[in-house]
């Protein structure tokens, strides 16, 4: 038993196992915290919400909604190029599963990093595998989700049918479903982040635990202290 436990902490060593514990722990707090809005802290995702609602009460009051329309598939343009990026990304891990020992000759160049077993640097390939495919099942959603926003789009009331209620609750319910379709292109795009973030181990534990920090130090200043967010908040005046 004790052999058998050696081995396996030699294939798989302390540093390497806390370094993928640490970015499950930052990953998921970042996203609970972030997307379930549990702060008393106004973010970007919430200050666009509140421009969304306004597009969508503009949006009824107009009779052509093609400019609507238009802003919409922009942003699934985006969500679409991010999506056959990840096809992309995961097709060329895949091509480094195939090679994982010439890898290892690779990174033994470096004088700084770890000398990882073979099981190890699969691993470490296989995380950075299921990263991406994350994310490729988050654009591919976000995709579905803004072609229901221009369904929705399409079949709203006009400006003269209905009552101010009944127009009032398409609008929230079509800025809802803008607002989920970013809020899962936002994921994906926060798996790129982390998935640069896991290269680090292939070099060096401790050097990846700081990579998802930086990480994690980046996306909140961007959701939460950014200038573009101060610009976006008509609720908080520009100095």
């Amino acid at each position: 038993m004790c052999i058998q436990l050696n081995e396996i902490l030699n294939e798989f060593p302390v540093f390497d196992v806390l370094a993928v514990a640490w970015l499950v722990l930052c990953w998921a707090g970042y996203t609970y915290v972030t997307d379930g809005a549990h702060w008393h802290v106004r973010q970007l995702a919430q200050v666009m919400h509140l421009h969304r609602r306004r597009w969508m009460d503009r949006m009824l009051e107009r009779e052509n909604r093609m400019t609507d329309v238009n802003i919409v598939i922009a942003h699934h343009r985006s969500g679409a190029l991010f999506c056959s990026t990840s096809l992309l990304i995961v097709a060329g891990v895949v091509a480094i599963l195939g090679n994982v020992e010439q890898l290892r000759v690779v990174l033994s160049e470096f004088s700084f990093a770890t000398q990882s077993s073979q099981a190890m640097t699969e691993a470490e390939a296989v995380l950075l595998l299921l990263i991406f495919v994350y994310a490729f099942f988050k654009f591919a959603w976000c995709l579905r989700q803004f072609n229901n926003a221009l369904i929705l789009i399409g079949g709203a009331p006009t400006a003269e049918s209905g009552i101010a209620e009944a127009h009032a609750d398409y609008a929230e319910r079509a800025a809802q479903v803008l607002t989920r379709a970013n809020v899962t292109l936002n994921r994906g795009l926060r798996a790129y982040y982390f998935g640069l973030a896991t290269l680090a181990w292939f070099v060096q534990p401790l050097l990846y635990i700081g990579a998802v920090v930086w990480v994690i130090l980046v996306l909140y200043r961007r959701d939460y202290r950014s200038i573009t967010l101060t610009a976006l908040d008509l609720d908080d005046p520009l100095d």
